[in-house]
């Protein structure tokens, strides 16, 4: 299968890639096209997610670029990250649910399980045989995560029991397993634990009315009285500076998804450009309209260059908490001015989900917030640039 630059890639950050690498994105872009993108509407309109892609995406690799049994990092990061992008740039949703697959639940287990756990989980949820979630944000709290956790974790001989509840927790209205972060009473500290869904005192009620990644599945969850065995605590997550580092990996990737979603806005727009006539030609002829596709592909290509500069710092191990933060905050702020641009050159057809840019523009806001908001990445960043931490 060929593999071809996007458009919209301006400066061939792709051509970074490995052949191998190129190979396996084209598959997966080949996939994406034929069969994501023509069903992914009437999902996102329905809020309904759409299962018939989990063997395919899981048969693809989707699910085992970023981690193999025993290691991870199977595949580089820039790599990984254009997965990402690949994705978003279709369905933010289907990205969505592929980073809290491939990101947040595996990687989780991959950086702070044990090896054992590695070999007893990763290797069927790499086949989408099981499904999982990640249990972190809670009704009361989101951004104080750190301090702020209240759903507890008690030890019992050899079981622990968990008590609280989770909000907005990504595929776990169906997950088989989702990771939960709770403090542990006797010390205080954040800890983690792989809960399978079908356990006694854990319920996930589907979140309505949303208007943005609608075919996401994000559910409210409780845990009462739910006993979990030591064999499945996290065995190497002790403090949520090891949340924080499983955190750290995968935000970079929700920068490549705003790549992503920018550039799925984009292409529609250059699409509608060249077929709409208005006063007797396309309106792509027209001055304005070329000036919100000149700075929408601008701020695409500045972001472009930062996640992929933030990804092969990942690959050296040279990436740090504030390299991701930045990349999150200003992607996802670049990404809040292209979607509107491109929006904006549609008119009128702009709201209407059949052109596509309306479901980028909706999308937007969820990822602009979600894995850290714009006022905590942009303090963890300012922590460092003065020296000072102005959380509180």
């Amino acid at each position: 299968m060929t593999f071809e630059l996007l458009d919209s890639d301006f400066y061939g950050y792709q051509s970074l890639l490995t052949d191998q690498e190129k190979a396996a994105l084209a598959a997966l872009r080949d996939y994406l096209e034929t069969e994501v993108r023509p069903i992914v509407n009437g999902y996102w309109d329905r809020a309904e997610f759409p299962f018939e892609i989990v063997k395919p995406l899981a048969e693809l690799g989707a699910y085992s670029f970023a981690w193999e049994e025993t290691k991870p990092f199977a595949n580089s990061a820039v790599f990984r990250g254009f997965v990402a992008l690949e994705m978003a740039r279709v369905d933010a949703s289907v990205a969505t649910f592929q980073g809290v697959q491939n990101g947040l639940a595996m990687g989780s287990i991959a950086a702070t399980g044990s090896p054992e756990q590695r070999e007893e989980w990763l290797p069927r949820m790499s086949r989408g045989e099981i499904i999982g979630a990640f249990g972190l944000t809670e009704p009361l709290s989101g951004s104080d995560s750190a301090r702020g956790l209240r759903t507890t974790a008690t030890r019992d001989g050899d079981d622990w029991v968990l008590n609280g509840s989770k909000r907005w927790i990504g595929n776990a209205t169906f997950s088989d397993v989702t990771i939960i972060w709770a403090k542990d009473v006797s010390d205080g500290q954040v800890k983690g634990f792989i809960v399978p869904t079908d356990t006694p005192g854990y319920t996930a009620t589907k979140i309505d009315g949303k208007i943005s990644l609608r075919s996401v599945q994000n559910a409210d969850i409780t845990l009462e009285n739910v006993v979990v065995s030591e064999r499945n605590r996290l065995q190497n997550a002790n403090s949520f500076k090891d949340t924080a580092r499983v955190l750290r990996l995968t935000r970079a990737e929700v920068s490549w998804s705003a790549v992503g979603n920018s550039i799925g806005a984009y292409e529609a727009a250059v699409a509608y450009a060249k077929t709409r006539i208005q006063f007797g030609k396309e309106i792509g002829g027209h001055q304005l309209i070329q000036d919100l596709l000149v700075k929408s592909l601008g701020n695409i290509t500045a972001s472009l260059g930062m996640v992929v500069r933030v990804s092969q710092m990942l690959d050296e191990g040279t990436q740090r908490d504030e390299h991701s933060a930045l990349a999150k905050t200003y992607t996802t702020s670049r990404m809040r001015e292209t979607v509107a641009w491109c929006r904006e050159l549609f008119g009128g057809n702009g709201i209407a989900l059949e052109y596509d840019v309306a479901r980028f523009f909706a999308d937007a806001e969820a990822l602009y917030s979600y894995e850290g908001t714009q006022e905590m990445n942009t303090l963890i960043v300012g922590r460092t640039i003065t020296g000072q931490a102005a959380f509180v």
